[in-house]
């Protein structure tokens, strides 16, 4: 028999007779099959309370500063010892976050600035503040807060959601950086489209609202300052902490389904027919600032944390993984409470013994501290710890798409895992009609000698799965070699 591959996840069609797999769960996929997905590793004490927001700054020097927030406090990561340093301002509390909001932060230059609608702006000078204090020039309070070209850019303003507000050009913290007309500062107020739920950063801005989408190109002594121009008619962001920029690409998620927009491009839809109808039925979107995204800059793929209708308060419990070269969703089951790209503080010899009282007894690997400049994908776990996918790998679940010849029985006498994995269990599911549920078989240990996992069933038809424990040491599964015979036949 040929190999069946495990193909690409989609969930959202029939796998009968397919190339697509209704059923993976903790892998990655790669050109040739699925790879291992690594497990948790913390490395800093945990914060005092959940974490409602984080963020990484990078110093002149190249040092790394790591920032987080709670529903009323903001910290600093204590680069020695691995604590949280409360840089509150003044040591108080702030108005609490709403329920359905985060904290967001962004810099500029030295500046470290952090919003949240409850609160006025805060500005942290990584060359000089030991604590947070309020922005000067009397911005806007603001829920999202990002960077376009050499402007900051608020939105989900508290008073007038339906405006964005930027800073004067390369003038963030004076008394006139919110003065419209004083150094190209200005507002511009929408018409249609709804609230504004975001802006996308980089040199030109992606505005989202609730049913539009709008660009914003800086044009240079022009007296508009910013070209806005429309996008998407009757089509905007769903989640307002959906929003990734991954490079060039940024990747959303709207009342239609999972999108991207490439460089200069509309939106384009990459979850149609694939995970959309999935997803949306799995989703709580009663708590939709669980659902938020974050790439993985060592690598091709994004991720959209998110609380599933079955998850426990406060936490989300599943990731959707999408690379986009390979073009591939992948569903991960993580809990946390807040998901992040960052760069990992450095660690000199001198504070080895702060950290841990030996070597083996660290949580990281101290090759990973030599890259650590190099941001990657992590997480606040449930217990307020941050961290990173580095550990041994997760329990990995593999289903083939579903076999059978129509009216035709068959006879499954095992299959072969095509796989480097030494230890894994393999089942084979059936039904007589498309109509009938699937009855699951029991599992079987793969013979050490042959490769095979040896299995009888007479059916019309059936699925092949492999279940790889955790902590397997493993590289690919490209798919299953199946033993059958058609009619029934031996």
């Amino acid at each position: 028999m040929p190999l069946l591959s495990y193909g690409e996840y989609r969930p959202d069609v029939s796998d009968y007779e397919g190339q697509a797999t209704r059923n993976i769960l903790n892998v990655i996929p790669r050109g040739d099959g699925y790879g291992p997905f690594p497990s948790f590793s913390a490395y800093t004490a945990a914060l005092p309370a959940p974490c409602r927001g984080a963020f990484y700054a990078l110093k002149s020097d190249g040092t790394v500063i790591t920032f987080a927030g709670t529903s009323t406090r903001l910290y600093r990561l204590n680069n020695i010892d691995f604590t949280w340093v409360d840089v509150s301002k003044g040591g108080a509390s702030y108005s609490a976050l709403s329920a359905t909001a985060q904290w967001q932060f962004a810099q500029t230059g030295n500046f470290v600035f952090a919003t949240q609608a409850n609160a006025v702006l805060q500005i942290f000078d990584l060359s000089s503040s030991t604590a947070f204090a309020d922005a000067l020039g009397g911005p806007p309070q603001a829920a999202y807060i990002s960077v376009v070209g050499r402007f900051l850019v608020l939105s989900g303003l508290l008073s007038t959601p339906y405006r964005i507000q930027w800073s004067g050009l390369n003038n963030f913290n004076a008394a006139d950086s919110w003065t419209s007309g004083i150094k190209s500062s200005d507002f511009q107020d929408f018409p249609d489209g709804g609230i504004v739920r975001g802006v996308a950063g980089g040199e030109a801005g992606i505005i989202f609202q609730d049913q539009a989408i709008r660009r914003m190109s800086y044009v240079p002594g022009s007296p508009i300052i910013f070209q806005i121009d429309r996008i998407t008619q009757d089509k905007g962001l769903y989640a307002p902490y959906s929003i990734i920029r991954a490079g060039e690409r940024i990747f959303f998620y709207a009342g239609q389904g999972f999108h991207k927009i490439e460089p200069g491009g509309v939106p384009e839809q990459i979850g149609r027919e694939k995970v959309d109808r999935t997803f949306l039925a799995d989703l709580d979107k009663g708590n939709l600032q669980l659902f938020m995204g974050a790439a993985d800059p060592r690598s091709t793929r994004v991720y959209w944390a998110y609380k599933s209708v079955s998850g426990t308060v406060g936490t989300y419990d599943k990731l959707l993984g999408y690379d986009f070269l390979l073009d591939r969703f992948f569903p991960v089951a993580v809990t946390g409470e807040y998901l992040l790209g960052i760069s990992q503080t450095g660690l000199t010899l001198e504070n080895l013994d702060s950290i841990s009282s030996s070597l083996d007894a660290l949580t990281l690997s101290l090759d990973a501290y030599a890259t650590a400049v190099q941001p990657e994908i992590a997480q606040f776990s449930s217990a307020h710890l941050l961290g990173f996918f580095r550990g041994p790998s997760l329990e990995a679940t593999l289903e083939s798409p579903e076999q059978g010849t129509d009216e035709n029985r068959i006879t499954i006498r095992g299959f072969r895992p095509v796989t480097d994995a030494a230890t894994l269990f393999g089942s084979v599911s059936w039904r007589d009609t498309p109509a009938a549920v699937a009855t699951p078989g029991a599992e079987v240990l793969v013979n050490a000698r042959t490769g095979r996992c040896d299995i009888r069933r007479d059916t019309r038809y059936s699925r092949f799965k492999v279940r790889i424990p955790a902590a397997t040491a493993w590289s690919f599964c490209a798919g299953i070699v199946p033993d059958l015979s058609p009619n029934g036949t031996l």
